[in-house]
């Protein structure tokens, strides 16, 4: 007959080889027995290194490693109450696929800044281990339709994933990109001074100088830029002559031109109430 816990006593590196009495101290106890409080902080403190280098190992995906420290923590603290050392198996093999279960499942539900459907959550992750495999595999990166035929998936499922993988990560417009702390943040790349905010300015200046006019230059004005009438048309519609139309064009558009280039008075003007 195989002796397992010598085999498991082996197993175990030396580093934590003198926890392995604890661990099977504790499960000797009864669950409300004061000592088992007492073996459990000594057993977290013990395995701590451990849950940091799993957490180590996530780093820099996204979560700051201070909360992957103390998600591998909670993940450790489980792998311990349930172990069972008369089970035969060295307490790492159970310990840390738990811990990286919980450091998983902490990023699958938290590292989104995005409410992301589970199915597309995880399916970025097939995808991410497919696009791995199959590239390895042709040494070129897969199509939509090979990872579709690898996964058993239909593409427009591949696309779907690839749109969720989209939304892992979001970039603050405010800070230098990742690794380039030495350039500009985004929001200084983004966007340029707009030519046609002057022109918003003089369309509602404009507004106030066409509502001063007499009707009739309002008229005619409508007919020439709005109804696109040639001077001897608005001299037929408004009953006057031609030449008439053409001096009273001239006259109401120097006379607008001058009171746009005057914008600051009429502006103090506006705002003190006296238009």
């Amino acid at each position: 007959m195989i002796d397992t816990s010598a085999h498991s006593r082996r197993s175990e590196p030396d580093e934590y080889a003198h926890l392995r009495p604890l661990l099977e101290d504790l499960a000797q106890l009864e669950p409300y027995d004061p000592k088992r409080s007492v073996i459990r902080d000594r057993l977290v403190t013990g395995y701590l290194p451990l849950a940091q280098h799993i957490a180590q190992r996530f780093s820099g995906k996204g979560i700051a490693k201070e909360d992957l420290v103390q998600v591998a923590s909670v993940g450790l603290i489980h792998a311990i109450d349930r172990f069972d050392p008369r089970n035969g198996a060295a307490f790492l093999s159970f310990a840390v696929p738990t811990v990286m279960g919980e450091v998983k499942r902490h990023f699958r539900d938290s590292a989104w800044p995005m409410r992301v459907p589970r199915r597309l959550q995880e399916l970025r992750l097939s995808l991410n281990q497919a696009s791995a495999e199959l590239a390895h595999r042709r040494s070129r990166p897969p199509t939509d339709a090979e990872l579709a035929e690898y996964l058993d998936i239909s593409e427009r499922e591949v696309q779907e994933g690839f749109e969720a993988r989209q939304a892992y990560l979001a970039v603050s417009i405010d800070e230098p990109p990742s690794g380039h702390e030495d350039r500009a943040p985004l929001s200084e790349t983004m966007g340029c001074e707009d030519a046609a905010l002057e022109s918003v300015e003089n369309h509602e200046t404009l507004v106030l100088l066409l509502q001063d006019l007499p009707q009739r230059a309002r008229v005619i004005l409508a007919l020439r830029f709005f109804g696109e009438m040639t001077q001897s048309q608005i001299a037929r519609k408004v009953g006057i002559s031609q030449m008439q139309v053409s001096r009273l064009l001239n006259h109401i558009l120097n006379d607008l031109h001058h009171e746009l280039v005057d914008v600051p008075e009429r502006s103090e003007d506006v705002v003190g109430g006296r238009r």
